[in-house]
C-alpha cells in the first residue's frame, strides 16, 4: 500500500526512522514512543497523514486517555506513573477475527437476509461445477453475485453481460477471501417482474408433477410420412415450415391445424387445435389408415416479447402438449426465448425452421447415403466377382490335375523318384552296415578276451565264497551234524533228543548211528 505523505513531503516511516536514528538505544526508544504518541504513525493499514502532532479525526483514543466528558480536576493530584498515551493497550485483531466480525454484522442485519436488487449484469463466469459468478452494477457501485447450479437449473432466465435484471437473494461474506457477495436465489429481467414470477411459480408447480421429466420424453420418428403443424395460417412461420419440409423431405405430407398464437384467446385456441388433431389421429387409426395420421407434431410461433409468448406458458397448453399421443416438437420464438411449452415438449427447437429440420431427414443427406450405399454394393459385387473368378481358376486347375494322362505322367514321375530314393537308401544302409561290421571285426578279439577275463575272475571269486560256505569244510575241522533218525531234524539243544532217541551223526568221513543213553 502506498504510504501517505505527511508534512514537508515526508512519509511516516521515514519520519519514524529519523526519530529512531537520533540518539542511542534509550533515545531511539523514547523517540519511537513519542512518535507514536504524537500521531506520527497512523493505524496499521490506514492512509492517515498527521501534521503538527495532532491526532487524526476519527482515530479512537488510547485506553489510558482521560474521557472527554470528565471535568478536569484541580488541586494536587496523586503521583501516578502514566505511560505516554497510545503506547500500550492496543488490541491488534487478526484478519480472521475482522472477517468474522464483518460476517456476523452482515448476517445480523435483517435487510440483507432477503433483498431484491436491480442492476446491470457485468462479466459472467461459469465454473466447471455449473455455478455462475457475475457482477451487478449501477452508476456508482458493483456487487459480486454467486448463483449456484441447483438454483440456476430451475430458472428459465440466464444472466448475460449488459442486461438489466432484478435479483433475489441474500448478502453474506465469503470469509476465506473476505468478499462480500450476493447469493442469488432467482433472477428475472427488469420490467417483467410479475410475469417472470408467475412463470417461475407455474414452472415449479408443474415440474413437481413430473410434466417436465426427461424420462417421459419420446424419440422422434426417423422418416415420418405425415407431419402436423399447429400454428397461425397467416404468419410467416407456416410458410417457413412448409418451405423447409418441402426442401428437406418432400415425401412427407403436411397437415396444418390453424390456431391463434397471440392474445387472450390463444391458449384456448391452441388447446382446441390439439384436440382436433387428436380426433383426426383416432379416426385414421379406426379407419385403418395409419399413414394418413401424423407421426409427429410441430407447435410453432415466431419471436416476440415475453407478453407475446405468454400463451405458450399457459397451464392448459402445457398439459395439452404433455397429453398429445405423438411426439411434439416446440419451436416457439427465437433461441433466447424459453416457454413452459418448451419444457413440456419432447424436443425443443430454437426456431420454427429448426423444428421443421428436426422432424424430417435431409433429402440431400439421404441421397448421399444412398450413393454411398450404392458404392458399397458395387464394391461388394466387384469383390464377389473377383472371388468367383479365383474360384473358377482354382477349379480349372483341379480338373487339369484329374486328367488321366496327367495323372499317369505324374504317377510315372513319382515312381521314378521313389525308385531312385530307394536305391540311394539301400546303398547308404549297406555302406553303413559294412562300416559297422568292420569296426566290430577289429574290436571283437579284444572284447572277447576282456569278457573271458572278467568271467574267469568272477568264477574264481564264486568258488572261493562257495568253499568258505561248504559244510564239508566245517566237518573237516572236527565238527559233526547230529540228526534224529526218526525225522532227520538237526538236533541243536539236548532237549530235542530225549533219552532213547535214535540219532545219526555225520562226521567228515561218513555217518554214525547212535542212541541217547540215560545220564548222558
Amino acid at each position: 500500500m502506498r504510504e501517505p505523505i505527511g508534512e514537508l513531503g515526508e512519509t511516516p516511516s521515514r519520519r519514524l526512522a529519523r526519530h529512531v536514528n537520533q540518539g542511542g538505544p534509550n533515545g531511539a526508544q523514547r523517540r519511537l514512543t513519542d512518535g507514536i504518541a504524537a500521531g506520527l504513525l497512523g493505524p496499521i493499514g490506514d492512509d492517515v497523514s498527521v501534521t503538527n502532532g495532532e491526532r487524526p479525526e476519527g482515530l479512537l483514543p488510547p485506553w489510558d486517555a482521560a474521557p472527554a466528558d470528565e471535568p478536569a480536576t484541580t488541586g494536587p493530584m496523586p503521583s501516578i506513573s502514566r505511560t505516554p498515551p497510545g503506547t500500550f493497550g492496543l488490541r491488534i485483531l487478526g484478519v480472521s477475527e475482522v472477517a468474522r466480525a464483518v460476517r456476523e454484522a452482515v448476517r445480523a442485519d435483517e435487510r440483507l437476509r432477503d433483498v431484491w436488487v436491480e442492476g446491470e449484469v457485468g462479466r459472467v463466469t461459469m465454473s466447471t461445477a455449473g455455478h455462475a459468478y457475475f457482477s451487478l452494477k449501477d452508476e456508482r457501485s458493483a456487487l459480486q453475485c454467486v448463483w449456484f447450479r441447483d438454483e440456476r437449473a430451475r430458472s428459465a432466465f440466464q444472466p448475460q453481460a449488459g442486461l438489466r435484471i432484478v435479483v433475489h437473494g441474500r448478502v453474506d461474506l465469503f470469509e476465506p477471501q473476505g468478499a462480500l457477495q450476493l447469493y442469488v436465489e432467482s433472477i428475472q429481467p427488469a420490467g417483467f417482474g410479475d410475469l417472470t414470477l408467475r412463470f417461475e411459480a407455474l414452472k415449479a408447480r408443474l415440474s413437481e408433477e413430473g410434466l417436465f421429466d426427461t424420462a417421459r420424453k419420446r424419440p422422434l420418428p426417423t422418416r415420418p410420412t405425415t407431419v402436423a403443424v399447429i400454428t397461425s395460417p397467416t404468419g410467416v412461420v407456416w410458410r417457413d415450415i412448409g418451405h423447409v419440409l418441402a426442401r428437406r423431405w418432400p415425401l412427407a405430407g403436411v397437415i396444418l391445424v390453424a390456431c391463434q398464437v397471440q392474445g387472450e384467446e390463444a391458449p384456448a385456441s391452441i388447446v382446441a387445435a390439439f384436440r382436433r388433431l387428436e380426433r383426426w389421429i383416432a379416426q385414421c387409426a379406426a379407419d385403418g389408415r395409419p399413414d394418413d395420421a401424423p407421426q409427429v407434431t410441430i407447435l410453432a410461433r415466431g419471436g416476440g416479447s415475453l407478453e407475446d409468448l405468454w400463451s405458450f406458458n399457459d397451464e392448459r397448453v402445457v398439459r395439452a402438449v404433455v397429453g398429445h399421443p405423438v411426439p411434439v416438437v416446440c419451436g416457439v420464438g427465437h433461441e433466447v426465448d424459453v416457454t413452459l411449452a418448451d419444457f413440456a415438449a419432447d424436443v425443443r427447437a430454437p426456431t420454427p425452421s429448426a423444428a421443421a429440420e428436426l422432424v424430417v431427414p435431409d433429402r440431400a443427406e439421404w441421397e448421399k447415403a444412398f450413393r454411398r450405399a450404392g458404392d458399397r454394393i458395387a464394391a461388394a459385387a466387384l469383390r464377389q466377382l473377383i472371388q468367383a473368378r479365383r474360384d473358377v481358376d482354382a477349379e480349372g486347375r483341379a480338373l487339369a490335375r484329374l486328367d488321366p494322362l496327367a495323372q499317369l505322367a505324374t504317377s510315372r514321375e513319382r515312381v521314378g523318384l521313389l525308385l531312385d530314393r530307394a536305391f540311394r537308401a539301400v546303398d547308404a544302409g549297406i555302406a553303413t552296415r559294412r562300416v559297422g561290421l568292420d569296426r566290430v571285426a577289429v574290436a571283437l578279439p579284444r572284447l572277447v578276451a576282456d569278457r573271458l577275463g572278467r568271467a574267469r575272475a568272477s568264477l574264481d571269486a564264486a568258488a572261493s565264497a562257495l568253499a568258505v560256505l561248504d559244510p564239508q569244510a566245517t566237518l573237516d575241522r572236527g565238527y559233526a551234524i547230529v540228526r534224529r533218525t526218526r525225522d532227520g531234524a538237526i538236533v541243536r539243544v539236548p532237549a530235542e533228543a530225549p533219552t532213547g532217541t535214535p540219532l545219526r551223526i555225520r562226521v567228515s568221513g561218513g555217518e554214525l548211528d547212535a542212541k541217547v543213553e540215560p545220564g548222558s
